[in-house]
């Protein structure tokens, strides 16, 4: 089960009695999990019936009790069970998950880990409870999460500015929700967050940032692409070496998509396959031209050899503001 479906049978008050939610992404496990503390329950009805708990600080059986426990002038009891990956002998819980407490709601949070899908407890949780896979979104899918957050409040936002965020926070739901925050907070329901108003409350420049670098990049653009490395050097926080590589190389394996592409007259066609707005369409058009496919391929050697020398591979120690210039000299120059 998605966790929208799981939201929208909460607030339509249609409950489980167990819910298990699991993954590295945690952002979706503490949006239901914190619904859940917050809305099931009456403020009269939380002091008695609803317990949080962590799992490096008890065990099963301290679990079980509470589980077990009837509430006290409520229909319901909560208990709710945070870092649930720390309790060793989880698998034992599968006796209860077959045969739970009808008037209790158990919610265990398990970060960064997964059930051996092959033992008791995960079939049981699918047949009996609500299970939830938290898994990390792909970084070219950020934008399109961006905008869609957006939408459930009200406002868009500009192409390039969904971008310039998903460049600067990466795939780390959470925080792209906090750097959000101080754009909304002024933001007027039904417009568009501009470009401008991410570099006003973010502090992402709009012309010195990794988006604009790897447009500078695919246009051959030498004045432009040197004088963003530049201040990259000179400003390690706005492009951080292994952020511009990890943009670039995501970049140039879309140009090789592009290439393998059969139909290259339909920009919608494009945009869907490269998981990119149409907005962009025509800078990958322009950087195809520049780096044909083996170039491409060449490009993506030179940033896997170029991370590598960052990170203290081939001996020696190198500055990264040096490796930066040569690298941007070189791909430019192929």
């Amino acid at each position: 089960m998605d966790f929208q479906k799981i939201l929208a049978d909460l607030k339509e008050k249609k409950y489980a009695t167990v819910y298990f939610l699991e993954g590295e992404e945690p952002y979706y496990i503490d949006l239901i999990s914190d619904y859940i503390l917050d809305h099931v329950l009456s403020e009269s009805e939380k002091a008695f019936n609803q317990t949080l708990l962590y799992g490096k600080d008890i065990n099963l059986d301290a679990l079980l009790t509470a589980a077990r426990r009837y509430p006290m002038m409520a229909e319901k009891q909560v208990v709710v069970v945070r870092e649930a990956q720390n309790i060793r002998e989880i698998e034992d819980l599968v006796s209860y998950v077959e045969k739970p407490a009808p008037t209790t709601i158990l919610v265990l949070c398990y970060k960064y880990k997964y059930l051996d899908k092959r033992k008791k407890l995960y079939k049981a949780v699918q047949k009996q409870g609500v299970y939830l896979e938290s898994k990390p979104l792909y970084e070219n899918q950020i934008p399109n999460w961006i905008v869609a957050y957006l939408k459930t409040l009200g406002l868009g936002i500009e192409p390039k500015a969904a971008q310039m965020i998903a460049d600067h926070v990466g795939n780390n739901l959470q925080r792209i929700v906090n750097e959000l925050e101080k754009v909304v907070f002024s933001a007027v329901p039904g417009t568009s967050i501009t470009v401008d108003a991410v570099e006003k409350n973010i502090g992402i420049s709009k012309e010195y940032n990794p988006f604009e670098f790897q447009k500078a990049i695919g246009a051959k653009d030498l004045l432009k692409a040197n004088r963003i490395a530049n201040y990259f050097v000179e400003n390690d926080k706005a492009g951080p070496m292994p952020m511009v590589v990890s943009v670039l190389a995501g970049y140039f394996r879309k140009i090789l998509t592009y290439h393998a592409l059969s139909n290259k007259g339909n920009n919608q066609d494009i945009a869907q396959q490269l998981g990119i707005s149409p907005f962009f369409v025509q800078d990958y058009v322009t950087a195809g031209r520049n780096y044909p496919l083996q170039k491409a391929v060449l490009a993506i050697s030179l940033l896997r050899e170029y991370d590598l020398r960052s990170k203290g591979g081939r001996g020696g120690s190198v500055d990264t503001g040096d490796l930066l210039r040569e690298m941007t000299y070189k791909i430019l120059h192929l």
